[in-house]
């Protein structure tokens, strides 16, 4: 493409060197520079691409994009601009035909559950249609899988992955859109047909700073939207931002339990392999069954249902196919084992999915709830007692330890978990080392109780510094059963 066409509606501070020129591709990351290519240079919180500006010419960067004053070189184009991030964004939309416009996209956002929801209504679309998506654990572009780096990429990655998904006959994309991408410019240029609201409680406030910034983050999704908002009737937020949906001119549906809503949760039964309820809708009462257990998990195909009823599938038809749902990987997951102990593994890392996960667990552990859980270094410190005093009060035995330490110390994050303990009790150990947690909860197992193993769910590694290593919680709690 022509650059000057990529530059269109790109607030230009100045341009230095040529512009009749063709672009093959853009990269932010000088490794992935191709000859012809537009080289972003976008600072991370560790690299700032200005400092790779030589290595991308190397490689056959014709045009650089930056935002500061740099020493040119000769048949190379600079182009300055104010924010990077958002002439990103908009070179990205320019580069790739603005791609949202011809995929169905669904873009779901809260603080928990958006991982399941995203994977329930691409379960249920996937009968018609091929459908890919964006999230915590992986992009799928209708071909194959990428593991994600974070829970929204950059808009420059989004932008190719529609594309992707488009050239692969994609009908749908169902994507996770987190409070940080909707302030970090990385889904701007990005119009979405539904936007769904799933629950808010405290998370990402070393970002955030306070709870209010969290969620206008959060709502800033809701006027991205040119189709549908569905909103978490019964999450105090999620009633904020329906009433000021309902002032723009888009369609606008609720779900819950315990208030009235367009989709709407009853008689619910939980059982040990399924959870079942009715569902009440304008059109009727219907029994819904899915093999999937939690609580919360009656939100999540809440949301699930109403969305893809929203897209024109049938409510019949739609809770027809809820029956064959699939859990996500790390979300109550079981650790499988001939000893049959009772193990699951979990992401829950916040106060509210904490509480959740352990209340939904209570509700088919005949025993004991042995729960291990840390927090993570670098993070809203904040939550650690919280999340302290919710694991006391709610599981038999906690067994604190560490879970990505990053640049934290780890004796000081347990330290700040236990601001939220009662000492006096006897219901903790701290057992550091997060395999010896996981051992220890293994060895103090009794028949029918239940381990949780919070925190890191679907992660593969644990981070300490600058360093990731390899640390499955599934994997290594299966390795201890089967040496036992």
């Amino acid at each position: 493409m022509k650059l000057l066409k990529m530059l269109q509606s790109v607030d230009i501070l100045a341009i230095n060197g040529p512009v009749d020129v063709e672009i093959e591709d853009i990269s932010y990351d000088s490794r992935t520079v191709i000859e012809g290519s537009m080289f972003i240079c976008i600072k991370g919180n560790n690299v700032d691409g200005h400092d790779f500006i030589d290595d991308a010419i190397k490689r056959g960067a014709k045009v650089i994009l930056i935002d500061r004053k740099i020493p040119y070189k000769k048949d190379i184009t600079y182009i300055r601009v104010e924010n990077i991030k958002k002439s990103m964004a908009i070179i990205a939309k320019n580069f790739f035909d603005n791609p949202c416009q011809k995929i169905n996209l669904v873009g779901i956002t809260g603080t928990n559950g958006k991982t399941s929801t995203v994977s329930f209504i691409r379960q249920i679309l996937e009968y018609d249609s091929k459908v890919g998506s964006i999230g915590t654990i992986e992009i799928y572009d209708g071909d194959k899988n990428t593991i994600s780096k974070n829970t929204t990429p950059e808009s420059l990655d989004i932008q190719r992955n529609l594309n992707k998904m488009i050239a692969n006959d994609c009908k749908y994309c169902i994507m996770e859109v987190s409070s940080h991408a909707l302030v970090l410019n990385r889904v701007d240029c990005i119009d979405y047909k539904i936007g769904v609201f799933t629950n808010l409680t405290q998370d990402h406030l070393d970002f955030h700073k306070n709870i209010e910034n969290y969620k206008n983050a959060k709502e800033r999704l809701f006027y991205k939207t040119n189709s549908v908002n569905i909103f978490n009737i019964d999450d105090e937020v999620g009633e904020e931002f329906f009433e000021h949906s309902l002032k723009r001119d888009i369609k606008t549906y609720t779900y819950g339990i315990n208030k009235n809503a367009d989709f709407r949760a009853s008689d619910i039964k939980l059982y040990h392999d399924k959870t079942e309820y009715t569902l009440t809708t304008n059109e009727g009462k219907f029994k819904v069954s899915i093999p999937i257990l939690g609580y919360f998990n009656v939100y999540n195909t809440l949301a699930a249902i109403s969305t893809c009823i929203s897209l024109g599938v049938g409510c019949e038809e739609v809770i027809s196919r809820v029956k064959t749902l699939k859990s996500v990987p790390g979300r109550l997951d079981r650790v499988e084992n001939e000893k049959n102990i009772n193990i699951i593994v979990d992401y829950a890392h916040t106060p509210d999915a904490l509480l959740n996960l352990i209340k939904s667990a209570r509700l088919f552990t005949k025993g004991r709830i042995i729960l291990v859980f840390g927090c993570g270094g670098d993070r809203d410190k904040t939550k650690r007692p919280i999340m302290g005093k919710i694991a006391q009060d709610n599981s038999d035995i906690s067994i604190i330890t560490s879970d990505n330490p990053r640049f934290e110390n780890e004796t000081e994050i347990i330290n700040d978990i236990l601001k939220g303990i009662n000492t006096k009790l006897d219901n903790y150990l701290i057992v550091k080392d997060r395999k010896e947690a996981i051992k220890t909860a293994i060895e103090i197992y009794k028949n029918q109780d239940l381990i949780i193993i919070a925190g890191k769910g679907h992660e593969d590694y644990q981070i300490k510094g600058d360093k990731k290593y390899y640390f499955d919680d599934k994997k290594i709690a299966k390795e201890i059963v089967d040496k036992l």
